[in-house]
C-alpha cells in the first residue's frame, strides 16, 4: 500500500529525504506531519478510497492522535460499525481511519481485532508515546534505530540510512547467514544497530523518557494449543470455507486485483477461487516460464488459464537479464538473500507493473501450514516413532521407498542447524565444506525442537515464526513494492493458519503425500491434475547453470579475484575460488555456499564500503 517513515524530533528536510528514498513504495502521493516532538512521513500507493481523504499522515478529530500506516485491514468495514455506534465520527472510507478510532477505543489492544497485514506507527500527543505494530506473521516490514538523537523507524532500511549513522556490518548476522543460511530470523539486521520489529510484535517509545519497550502481542503456539480437535470431515469444510473467505477479503480494492501463477496447488487455487468469486470480468495472472527446460511449468499454468479464462502474462528471465538487474536486486532486498530464485519473483512483479497492476495475490504460507516441503517428511517420521505410531511410520516409509534414501541423506545442515547447535559443531558436521570461512562466531540458536523432540507441527510453527516465512515475506514485500505493487497472501489469513496449525500431523502428510487435507478441501474447485501434482517447482530459476554462463561467470571470477574480496575478514580467497572452479567444471554443486559468498560481497560493496571505492556501485564488476 505504501511506505512509512518517522523519527522523534523535528527535521523537515530529513523526513522528506526519507520519503524520497521510499518513493517506489508509494508513487501516487506523499505527505508529512511535523511538530516539535515528531516528524512523520508517508508515501501513498492508492488502493482503498482513491480520493484525497485517504492521504496520510492522518489524524483523529482533534489532532491529538496521528497515524502512518502500510498495509490493509481487511475487516475494516466490520470494525467501523461498532465504532460508529460508540460515537466515533469518520471522514473517509479508509481502513487507515479505522485504525485511528480503534486505537482511541481499545488502546494498544486494538491490533487483536484486526484481520490484515500491517505495519503502522501511532503518535499519541497526550500520552507522549509512539506506538508501533506489525501484523501477526510479518507480511509488512518495519525497521527501527535508536541513538542519542532519538528513535527512527521506516518501512525499509533505505529510509533509516538517510540518517547520518555509521554503516557497519553485523558480524553475528553475517555468520548466521554464511554458516547456517539464516536471514530474517532475528530482530537484528545485517546492519549494526538497525533492527526489525518482529512478526506479531508491538513497540512503545516514550518520548519523555526516551525509552522503548517491545511486546509480543501474538503467540501462535498458545492459541493452537488451546484449540479444540475436529474431525477430518469438518476440517475439510472449514479449510475450504476459510480459504475462499480469505481470498474474498483480499479482493477488496478500488483498483483491479490480479494474481501470481506458478502452476502449483497454492497459486492455482487462488486463481480458481478468484474466478469463482468473480464470475465475470477480467483477471490478470503473471507467471515465469522456461520453455523446454526442466524448470518449465507452462503446461500446468496454461491448464489453469484455460479453466479460469484469465488474461495471462508470462516472462522468461535470461542470464543477460540477471546481469542487468543484479545491482537493483541487491538494492531492492537491502540484506543478503539465500538464492537467485527470488529474481524470478522480481521479474514477475516487474511484468505486472508494466501492465498497470497495483495489487496481486500470491501463495506464500501454504507450504508452511500444510507441510508442503519434502523435509517435513523427516519430522513426521520421527514424530511417528517417538509416539510409537508404528503403523503410520511404516505406511509413510513404504509409500516413500523410492525417496527414503534421499531423505536420510538430506544435507544435515538443513535440519540440524535449527536445533541450537553451535557453529563450530556444524563446521565439523559439514566435513570441511566451510573451509572458505576465516573464522566462526560462536553464536548458538535455540529452538524448541531440541526441547520437545521432533514434532511436525512444531517444525511448521518454527518455519512460520522464525525461518522460512520471515525471509519469504521479506523477498515478497521488497520485490513487489520495488515495482509499486501490493502483494496479498490469502494462506496467511490468521484464521486459516490457526486452524491448520491445530490439526494433527496425519491430516497433513499421508500415504507419502504432502498437503493431504488441503488437497481434499480444494476438490471441486481446482482441477485434479493440479491437485495430484507432486513435482511442484515454484518460482525457481536455473541458478546452477547461470553461474556457469560466460559473462556472469566472468563477473563472479572478477569478484573472487579482487583485492577487496581477499581483504574481507569472513572468508579465505583461495578456498572460495576453489569452490567456484569445482562448481564451474561440474564436478560438484557448490551453488548454495557460492551464492552466500557472492551475495554478501555484493551487499558489502553496495551498502557498507566507502562510496569512493566503488563510485559506480555494481557496474564496476562488469
Amino acid at each position: 500500500m505504501c511506505g512509512i517513515n518517522g523519527f522523534t524530533w523535528k527535521d523537515e528536510e530529513l523526513i522528506e529525504k526519507m520519503n524520497e528514498a521510499l518513493k517506489h513504495r508509494g508513487p501516487d502521493d506523499e505527505s508529512t506531519y511535523i511538530d516539535e516532538e515528531i516528524s512523520l512521513g508517508h508515501r501513498r500507493l492508492s488502493i482503498i478510497d482513491l480520493s484525497t481523504a485517504g492521504r496520510q499522515p492522518k489524524a483523529n478529530e482533534d489532532g491529538s492522535i496521528w497515524v502512518v500506516f502500510n498495509g490493509e485491514i481487511y475487516n475494516f468495514q466490520e470494525l467501523r460499525k461498532p465504532l460508529e455506534e460508540r460515537g466515533h465520527v469518520f471522514s473517509s472510507n479508509t481502513d487507515t481511519e479505522v485504525i485511528l478510532h480503534a486505537y482511541e477505543e481499545w488502546g494498544t489492544d486494538c491490533v487483536e481485532r484486526f484481520n490484515g497485514m500491517w505495519a503502522f506507527a501511532i503518535y499519541d500527543k497526550n500520552k507522549k508515546i509512539l506506538f508501533l505494530s506489525r501484523d501477526r506473521f510479518g507480511v509488512k516490514p518495519l525497521y527501527y534505530y535508536q541513538d542519542v538523537l532519538g528513535f527512527v523507524f521506516s518501512s525499509e532500511i533505505k529510509g533509516i540510512l538517510q540518517h547520518p549513522l555509521k554503516r557497519e556490518p553485523n558480524d553475528m548476522r553475517i555468520y548466521d547467514y554464511l554458516v547456517l543460511g539464516f536471514v530474517d530470523h532475528s530482530p537484528e539486521t545485517f546492519f549494526s544497530g538497525i533492527c526489525r520489529l518482529m512478526p506479531g510484535e508491538s513497540l512503545i517509545y516514550d518520548l519523555g523518557q526516551r525509552s522503548m519497550r517491545r511486546m509480543k502481542w501474538y503467540d501462535l503456539g498458545k492459541i493452537t494449543e488451546a484449540t479444540e480437535k475436529i474431525s477430518e470431515e469438518e476440517a475439510i469444510k472449514r479449510i475450504r470455507d476459510l480459504f475462499e473467505d480469505a481470498v474474498r477479503y483480499r479482493l477488496i480494492s478500488d483498483v483491479p486485483v490480479g494474481s501470481c501463477l506458478s502452476g502449483g496447488i497454492d497459486s492455482s487455487s487462488i486463481v480458481y477461487a478468484m474466478r469463482k468469486l468473480k464470475e465475470t470480468g477480467e483477471i490478470k495472472t503473471f507467471s515465469m516460464v522456461f520453455p523446454g527446460k526442466k524448470l518449465d511449468e507452462s503446461a500446468y499454468i496454461r491448464e489453469v488459464v484455460r479453466a479460469t479464462r484469465v488474461d495471462a502474462h508470462e516472462v522468461s528471465p535470461t542470464t543477460d537479464d540477471l546481469m542487468k538487474d543484479l545491482g537493483d536486486l541487491i538494492l531492492t532486498q537491502e540484506e543478503p538473500f539465500g538464492s537467485l530464485s527470488i529474481y524470478g519473483q522480481y521479474r514477475v512483479m516487474e511484468l505486472a507493473h508494466k501492465t498497470g497492476m497495483k495489487v496481486l495475490l500470491d501463495g506464500q504460507g501454504s507450504d508452511e501450514i500444510f507441510a508442503g516441503y519434502f523435509i517435513y517428511y523427516k519430522y513426521y517420521l520421527f514424530e511417528s516413532l517417538r509416539h510409537l505410531r508404528l503403523a503410520e511410520f511404516l505406511q509413510t516409509a513404504k509409500s516413500m521407498k523410492n525417496r527414503l534414501n534421499d531423505m536420510v541423506l538430506f544435507p544435515a545442515m538443513t535440519i540440524l542447524s535449527k536445533l541450537g547447535l553451535s557453529q563450530g559443531f556444524l563446521e565439523n558436521l559439514w566435513l570441511g565444506r566451510l573451509k572458505y570461512l576465516k573464522g566462526l562466531g560462536g553464536t548458538s540458536l535455540s529452538n524448541p525442537l531440541i526441547e520437545r523432540g521432533f514434532d511436525l507441527n512444531l517444525a511448521l510453527q518454527s518455519d512460520l515464526e522464525r525461518y522460512s516465512i520471515p525471509q519469504l515475506l521479506r523477498y515478497e514485500d521488497k520485490n513487489s513494492m520495488r515495482w509499486s505493487i501490493e502483494s496479498r497472501v490469502p494462506f496467511l489469513d490468521y484464521r486459516l493458519v490457526e486452524l491448520a496449525m491445530a490439526l494433527p500431523s496425519s491430516y497433513k502428510i499421508r500415504d507419502g503425500g504432502t498437503k493431504y487435507i488441503l488437497r481434499k478441501a480444494l476438490k471441486g474447485l481446482v482441477s485434479e491434475r493440479i491437485l495430484e501434482r507432486r513435482d511442484k517447482i515454484g518460482f525457481a530459476t536455473p541458478d546452477d547453470d547461470w553461474l556457469k554462463v560466460p559473462g556472469f561467470s566472468e563477473l563472479v571470477e572478477n569478484l573472487l579475484d579482487s583485492e577487496v574480496f581477499r581483504a574481507r575478514k569472513y572468508w579465505k580467497q583461495d578456498e572460495a575460488k576453489r569452490l567456484f572452479k569445482e562448481h564451474k567444471s561440474g564436478r560438484h554443486n557448490h551453488m548454495e555456499a557460492l551464492w552466500r559468498i557472492i551475495c554478501l560481497e555484493l551487499w558489502m560493496r553496495t551498502f557498507i564500503d566507502e562510496p569512493h571505492l566503488f563510485p559506480g556501485g555494481l557496474r564496476t564488476l562488469r
